[in-house]
């Protein structure tokens, strides 16, 4: 593990843990509870304050409001393509391109009747949809003009009924949760905004700068351009909610946070679940909940405890290793104490 307080001007025995705790503490107490912030466009919003600093710490799977800004590379940096490129990445459903989606009954089929002007601004042709409709189940999707027919004769009326439903759900073009997308000018500079994060997808598109992604879903960031990115969307999301909030806080504090959740190589929460579980100490982990637990596992395997963090020692009545704690004394004894040396024979 590897912890970037190296150039810090940290003194031999500082309590580096504490002060940013209770950096972090002054600060999120100052906080307003719940604040959304439009990104230029009313129907973007991200939440920030004390919600979203939790969100961070706690390494939630996915942020309540997922949000991905992509720059496009110089070929496509204009907004005409940056405006086809936006309506080719949003997620399109069938039920969003179909202006109505109907069984028959009386010849077992279910009928799909596509909206023209809906194609167009997708950026999708109707034998496309019928092509992928025939690829999802074994059935043949039949195209007429605009309108897909779908034969099921050997189905029952409720089975009919709920392929219709699991049909208006299919994507048929675009990118999976990327429902909401927008183009927003900065300086020279067409960026395409997405409500929802999918990395991995949008980096292969065609006209994205691929250099130039960023998304606020931290796992999403780790498992696609890995840890390092990872620690540092942590630093830059953190530091989002603080600039919003009219807050500072020095960032070594939060290197060093966005280190104690990434140096195991995955990242884990601030939780007795996420970076607790990786200390050595067994009465550490003990005064952070599950106590008994901690204990029995600890006596089944037989491990030992070596006293070396702070916790344990406070628990135990002993100096800690911090501070004026840290060094041990040598003494040299004289006198009628002093031991005598055995001479040599």
């Amino acid at each position: 593990a590897r912890l970037h307080l190296k150039d810090a001007e940290i003194c031999p025995g500082e309590a580096a843990g504490v002060v940013t705790a209770q950096s972090f503490g002054e600060a999120s107490t100052q906080m307003v509870l719940n604040v959304f912030h439009h990104a230029g466009v009313a129907q973007m919003q991200i939440t920030l304050g004390l919600p979203r600093l939790i969100e961070i710490l706690d390494a939630r799977k996915k942020p309540s409001t997922p949000i991905m800004e992509a720059y496009l590379d110089k070929d496509h940096n204009n907004e005409k393509e940056a405006k086809i490129l936006a309506e080719k990445i949003k997620e399109v459903k069938l039920k969003d391109v179909a202006s109505e989606i109907g069984i028959d009954f009386g010849s077992k089929k279910i009928e799909i009747s596509l909206d023209q002007k809906s194609l167009r601004s997708a950026h999708i042709t109707p034998k496309k949809i019928s092509d992928q409709l025939s690829e999802i189940k074994n059935f043949k999707a039949h195209l007429n003009d605009t309108k897909i027919t779908i034969n099921l004769p050997e189905l029952g009326f409720k089975e009919i009924y709920r392929l219709k439903e699991k049909l208006k759900e299919t994507i048929v073009s675009g990118i999976k949760g990327l429902p909401q997308v927008v183009v927003q000018k900065r300086e020279k500079d067409y960026v395409i905004l997405t409500t929802g994060s999918n990395i991995k997808e949008i980096i292969e598109i065609k006209g994205i700068n691929r250099e130039k992604v960023f998304s606020n879903d931290i796992h999403d960031v780790s498992e696609v351009l890995g840890i390092e990115s990872g620690r540092q969307t942590i630093i830059n999301e953190i530091r989002l909610v603080l600039q919003s909030q009219g807050l500072d806080i020095n960032d070594r504090h939060l290197y060093l946070i966005a280190d104690a959740m990434t140096s195991s190589g995955i990242i884990k929460g601030v939780t007795r679940m996420g970076i607790i579980t990786d200390k050595a100490s067994i009465l550490a982990k003990a005064t952070f909940e599950t106590p008994d637990k901690q204990f029995v596992n600890a006596t089944i395997k037989g491990t030992e405890d070596e006293l070396k963090s702070v916790i344990e020692n406070i628990l135990l009545n002993q100096p800690i290793p911090i501070g004026t704690g840290l060094p041990g004394l040598l003494v040299k004894v004289t006198g009628p104490l002093a031991r005598k040396q055995k001479s040599k024979e």
